[in-house]
């Protein structure tokens, strides 16, 4: 004999009036089950209980399960009488044990008792929106008088309407405890033009059960006896189960689902529920889950505390102040040259007055493509004090992007020692000493405002070719007000120029450490690039805030374990998502109360930063995703696809709104009206971020990827659709498609796949590296016959093949080497990249990037190979001409 799950088991007890005769109740009882002519026990047992211990009785009767089907006890007291009903659902539903009750208490049987049902087997899942809690736990909610009256399918179509809504618009899958059934509705917003009617409807109609997951079921007829308890469930059948009473919701969750966020989907139920009831004809896609109160908390949530006071102003005139307070302080650090506030104020005064008689005027546009120096913070600077929008562009650009951004920018002025940048009609091309010989020490005295434009920087674009981004003054001045104080900002701070100028990450390098008093280390390309190097530099600077991307960050903890200690007192991660777990190492020798350790998420279209969170070893071990609230003067709304508000938990689309929104897209109207939008929760506008996230409920912002074809490779904001458009721009390329390859920080990297006419994979990679910078050129290019597509005429990315190797390696055609060096090396590539490589193997056909490149670095140290410094495999790519420029060096 087996005992039945007590997930599929429910209990009622009742007390009996007085006086009772447990012979005579046992002996009706045995004959309503034998008149029934079901294999169940027909036997009452008959217990004594004393008073004392009649309570605490009574609770363990009613959760142990049923044998057979249905079990029955009478507890007889002294001056008590409690009659308990435990039941498999398939054999005695609710209305059956109502009715034993009612017969055993000298009512009449109703027919029929039994349900005659088998059960059905659910499938139970944690739900993505749950949020996950320290326990399980329980809670009630009174219903409105809306709900007297209600029947089970309006019930099941208002479960449908919030489950649709907190899992995106999936398939909804409602699940009913009482038929031990499931149902799907399928995408309920695809009946957006349907009405909650038709719904209800479609629930009338028999069920039937529905594969998948269920996460929420429903339990009916809850309500406990006049005199009595009534218990659904005797163990937990679903993650969240809800008791529907006729004015009472009882619930029930596990801790994979916090109480709060059980709560509010509780709450969510019943006011769906009302709708149905109340607004039958109601649009299923005009539901609202929130009542006007609930609205305007969550829109609190995602709010964050005023801005700073300070009024509105201009970079260069708060370098400015910076300059009076400190005059003979060293702003800027460029391996052996160092500027003061003064001098440097003097170097952009002079720079400006040469773009002035360059012919730059308020509000012209100067590009500025200049190795990382001190000339580059001053051109920078100079550029906004001629009352000009500099735009960054990195000297290792191609040509054809670098020419691309010059035209659409329209650039009259590039200030840059770039000998082969590409020369245009009416551009002049200056170098920062010929404009310093131009100008004189009286700066320009532009007219430009706070809310003119700072700066544009380009980032990737969906149509193939970049967009530029219109920052403000004012938007990056807010972002230093909302800042400078809670991470104690000023004159004792050393910061690092780690950054590429044509990253936003260096705007906040820049600006948030000449405005704030403190001094910049500008670090030299190679130095960034070996991990060894930087952290000798941040030992010998004592730079104390430390900007990365935890790409970058994750090579220098290894240099950081057998090297001096930093004198880091602030670490700031930005520009890709953190995995929290990696900082253990760091918090081990860097305990939190000497260093901070900030997580940052941010945007280029609302100026570098939008929210700041601080990660303690707590996090870390809890690999939390949060990347903390709103700085002051910033907000966040997660909306879904119809913009309508989500509440904590349930993911959707970040949207920021506040004192960063930048000015919009130069050049690019329809983009700006997609994008940038009108903000309906507290005015002025909203940037649309295209990125997954959810609140929680203490109101901090869970960052969980993106939602459109945009990725981020190695701290780089990417669209795959600007690679695939470049790759189709060639004539051999008829079809492309481009996915993202997953994989650690250093092999993460982007895969196309071409159909191709007459042309080779190594001449369509080549063109593609001639028109994008080197981390959006694909790792590989794999030719195929055609694209598979899915039944709606999508890529179907499950069938694409797996990525061709893209070495040109006639490995294994060839005896090995007998130079040990060259063997040696050969094994650390090849254990480094995966794949087959000979000695004449270029490392960067090979699929070969910077961090894989600090990789096989480190392994060469093991090995107690000869020291091959990092930018010697820039210049020397392959194997064999590494080593014979190695051991040159080694004889001079």
């Amino acid at each position: 004999m087996s005992t039945v799950s007590p997930v599929w088991c429910h209990a009622i007890s009742s007390r009996l009036p007085g006086p009772v005769e447990p012979a005579v109740v046992a002996e009706h009882y045995a004959a309503i089950v034998r008149r029934a002519g079901m294999d169940v026990p027909a036997t009452l047992w008959v217990e004594r209980v004393p008073t004392a211990a009649a309570r605490r009785r009574l609770a363990a009767e009613l959760a142990v399960p049923a044998a057979r089907g249905l079990r029955a006890v009478l507890l007889c007291g002294d001056d008590r009488v409690d009659l308990v009903l435990v039941a498999d659902r398939a054999v005695v539903g609710r209305r059956g044990l109502d009715g034993l009750v009612a017969a055993l208490t000298g009512g009449a049987t109703p027919e029929p008792l039994w349900s005659r049902q088998a059960p059905a087997r659910v499938t139970t899942a944690a739900p993505r929106w749950g949020l996950g809690g320290s326990a399980a736990g329980t809670g009630e909610f009174d219903l409105g008088p809306w709900a007297d009256g209600s029947d089970p399918p309006t019930w099941l179509a208002a479960l449908a309407v919030v489950l649709s809504r907190y899992e995106g618009g999936e398939s909804a899958l409602t699940a009913v405890l009482d038929t031990v059934t499931t149902r799907g509705t399928g995408p309920v917003e695809d009946m957006a033009a349907r009405t909650l009617d038709d719904l209800v409807t479609r629930f009338r109609s028999p069920a039937s059960t529905a594969a998948g997951q269920v996460a929420v079921g429903l339990v009916f007829d809850t309500d406990p006896p006049a005199a009595g308890e009534y218990r659904g469930w005797l163990a937990l059948p679903f993650p969240l189960t809800i008791g529907i009473g006729r004015t009472r919701l009882r619930y029930e969750h596990e801790a994979c689902i916090g109480g709060e966020i059980a709560a509010q989907f509780v709450r969510h139920l019943a006011e769906v529920h009302r709708q149905v009831v109340e607004t039958p004809r109601l649009p299923v896609g005009d539901v609202e889950l929130l009542d006007e109160g609930e609205r305007q908390r969550v829109i609190a949530l995602g709010g964050s505390a005023a801005p700073p006071e300070g009024g509105a102003t201009r970079i260069h005139d708060v370098f400015a102040a910076r300059v009076a307070e400190r005059p003979d302080a060293v702003v800027l650090c460029h391996q052996r040259e160092r500027l003061t506030y003064r001098e440097l104020d003097e170097l952009s005064d002079r720079l400006a007055g040469g773009l002035r008689r360059a012919g730059v005027g308020d509000g012209d546009r100067v590009g500025v493509c200049l190795d990382r120096s001190a000339h580059l913070v001053a051109t920078m600077l100079a550029v906004l004090k001629a009352g000009a929008v500099y735009v960054p562009m990195d000297p290792s650009y191609p040509a054809e992007r670098l020419a691309y951004m010059t035209a659409d920018a329209d650039l009259g002025v590039v200030v840059t020692t770039h000998e082969e940048f590409p020369t245009a009609a009416r551009l002049r091309l200056v170098t920062p000493e010929e404009l310093a010989a131009l100008g004189d020490r009286a700066a320009p005295e532009p007219a430009t405002t706070p809310a003119d434009p700072a700066y544009v920087i380009y980032t990737s674009g969906s149509t193939g070719r970049p967009k530029g981004v219109v920052v403000t003054h004012a938007n990056v001045i807010a972002l230093l007000a909302a800042t400078r104080e809670d991470f104690g900002l000023g004159h004792d701070d050393v910061w690092t120029l780690f950054h590429s100028s044509a990253f936003d990450f260096s705007v906040w390098e820049i600006w948030g450490c000449l405005l704030t008093g403190g001094r910049l280390v500008v670090v030299p390309f190679w130095v960034s690039r070996s991990p060894e190097e930087f952290h000798d530099l941040l030992v010998d600077e004592q730079v104390t805030v430390l900007n990365q991307t935890p790409s970058a960050f994750t090579q220098l903890l290894e240099a950081d374990r057998t090297r001096p200690p930093l004198a880091v007192r602030l670490v700031v991660f930005g520009g890709e998502p953190l995995d929290t777990r990696m900082l253990l190492p760091w918090f081990d020798r860097h305990p939190e109360t000497e260093c901070r350790v900030v997580n940052m998420f941010g945007i280029t279209e609302t100026t570098v930063h939008v929210t700041a969170g601080t990660i303690t070893r707590r996090e870390a071990l809890a690999a939390s995703r949060t990347v903390g609230r709103p700085l002051p003067g910033w907000r966040t709304h997660v909306l879904d696809p119809a913009g309508r508000l989500l509440p904590p938990g349930i993911p959707g689309e970040i949207h920021v709104g506040g004192a960063g929104v930048a000015l919009g897209y130069l050049n690019r109207p329809e983009l700006n009206a997609e994008r940038f939008i009108a903000d309906p929760f507290g005015g002025g506008r909203l940037y649309r971020s295209g990125d997954e996230g959810r609140l929680r409920p203490d109101g901090t912002l869970e960052h969980l990827g993106r939602i459109d074809n945009q990725v981020k490779v190695r701290g780089f904001r990417i669209e795959l659709d600007e690679v695939r458009s470049v790759l189709l721009e060639d004539h051999a390329v008829r079809a492309a498609a481009v996915v993202l390859r997953e994989g650690d920080r250093a092999t993460t990297g982007i895969d196309a796949y071409v159909v191709l006419d007459g042309s080779s994979t190594d001449e369509v990679r080549e063109r593609a590296g001639r028109i994008l910078p080197d981390h959006m050129v694909p790792t590989t290019v794999t030719a195929v016959p055609s694209l598979p597509l899915t039944t709606n005429g999508k890529i179907d990315l499950r069938r694409l093949p797996p990525p061709k190797p893209p070495a040109k390696s006639t490995a294994g055609e060839r005896e090995p080497p007998e130079d040990a060096f060259i063997q040696a090396l050969l094994e650390v590539w090849r254990s480094v990249l995966g794949i087959p490589v000979d000695p004449d193997d270029d490392f960067f056909d090979l699929g070969g990037n910077s961090l894989l490149a600090v990789r096989i670095a480190a392994k060469s140290r093991e090995r107690r190979l000869p020291a091959v410094p990092l930018r010697s495999l820039y210049r020397y790519p392959t194997i064999r001409a590494l080593v014979e420029a190695t051991r040159a060096h080694e004889a001079e």
